[in-house]
């Protein structure tokens, strides 16, 4: 079996690959680059030269060939491998009748408990909003504790509202229902480790990103200055970044991206690198259905999984994506037992779909300096 064909699909915000053999089998991947996908499509555009008329189930092989023939790295290269290495593990569970995670040693669990999106610009809409993803069945919700305008509070004022917004999700969906709170390296250290003491009364299950993840050494001060756990780690592209953040003691979750932290293949490997340090594994995952696919095929396979981040695909314009979703049951997808990721691209769909570029829309301070987000 040889690939003869390796496609790039530009549709909505997202990138697509399509990798097709001689054999008639079909994978595909996605790209995990946020905001900017033409980057990654070039370099698959680049890659395809090599790919074509290779065994497409030398994945190791062909991702340690790809990654290592540059001397630059960064999201745009995870991003390509990461959705090149998607589709090939597809191609490898359809030749072999296997979901992936059968060829990554078996299941370890038959359904991923998963954390629901939830918005409100009020506190109030926010808490109402998260009482009705608890009524669908979610166990966990995420959210900043932020209102829009945030940029030009004072330090005071942003922790009295950070406060009052996770208190009212706390009081509206009580005590069984893990929060996630979202902070979105929009904080200094001292700014994060001052918020974690007022909303720790909250028992949030995570902190997500409280600063910037350009330091591993600055994320491990905070998180040995505080009690609620950190998660960090969608914007880390390689396996050595997150064994480094783990050597710090930097988070007690860790969030590999998939489709840009290099696919199933690096993916796995971080997981396990978590796991020698007891650290659980949250899936990074706001891109489309295809990405939900592959996190869930890791999700099943390790056993220090925690939780994972899942945006809604039953309803436009996601569903349409795919053939048939992968069923969300109370919370929980379902592991699918097809073979390859378990899900499969409409492309009737996708290959009509405009292609939408990214507004650039940095948030600024309320003297003109520019806020992360």
């Amino acid at each position: 079996m040889q690939i003869e064909k390796v496609e790039s699909i530009l549709a909505g915000r997202w990138h697509f690959v399509r990798i097709t053999t001689d054999s008639g089998l079909v994978g595909v991947g996605e790209s995990g680059i946020w905001g900017y996908p033409e980057a990654s499509e070039r370099i698959v555009d680049a890659w395809s030269s090599y790919l074509i008329g290779k065994n497409p189930l030398r994945i190791e092989h062909h991702w340690q060939y790809l990654a290592r023939n540059s001397h630059f790295m960064g999201s745009a290269v995870g991003g390509a491998l990461g959705a090149i290495d998607i589709a090939l593990w597809d191609i490898a569970g359809k030749h072999y009748q296997a979901p992936v995670y059968d060829l990554l040693g078996g299941k370890c669990r038959d359904k991923v408990r998963c954390y629901m999106h939830v918005n409100g610009d009020s506190a109030e809409d926010l808490a109402a909003d998260a009482k009705r993803a608890v009524a669908r069945g979610f166990t966990a919700v995420r959210f900043t504790p932020f209102r829009s305008g945030y940029t030009s509070m004072r330090y005071g004022g942003l922790l009295r509202e950070a406060v009052a917004r996770v208190g009212a999700v706390r009081e509206s969906v009580g005590p069984d229902v893990d929060l996630c709170v979202e902070i979105h390296r929009r904080m200094s250290p001292m700014e994060a480790i001052g918020l974690s003491r007022e909303l720790a009364e909250f028992r949030p299950y995570f902190l997500e990103d409280p600063i910037l993840p350009d330091s591993v050494q600055a994320m491990a001060e905070v998180q040995k200055a505080i009690e609620i756990p950190i998660a960090t780690g969608e914007r880390f592209t390689s396996m050595y970044q997150f064994r480094e953040l783990l050597e710090a003691g930097g988070c007690r979750f860790v969030r590999p991206d998939v489709c840009i932290c290099g696919g199933i293949s690096n993916s796995k490997k971080v997981a396990a690198l978590a796991e020698a340090y007891h650290v659980g594994v949250i899936p990074h995952n706001p891109l489309s259905p295809i990405s939900t696919a592959a996190c869930v095929q890791i999700d099943a396979c390790i056993p220090n999984f925690a939780l994972q981040e899942y945006t809604g695909e039953e309803d436009p314009p996601k569903r349409d994506l795919v053939v048939t979703p992968l069923a969300l049951d109370n919370g929980y997808l379902r592991v699918p037992e097809s073979p390859g990721i378990g899900i499969e691209l409409n492309f009737a769909v996708v290959e009509k779909m405009p292609f939408v570029r990214r507004e650039l829309a940095t948030p600024l301070h309320e003297d003109g300096s520019v806020a992360d987000q």
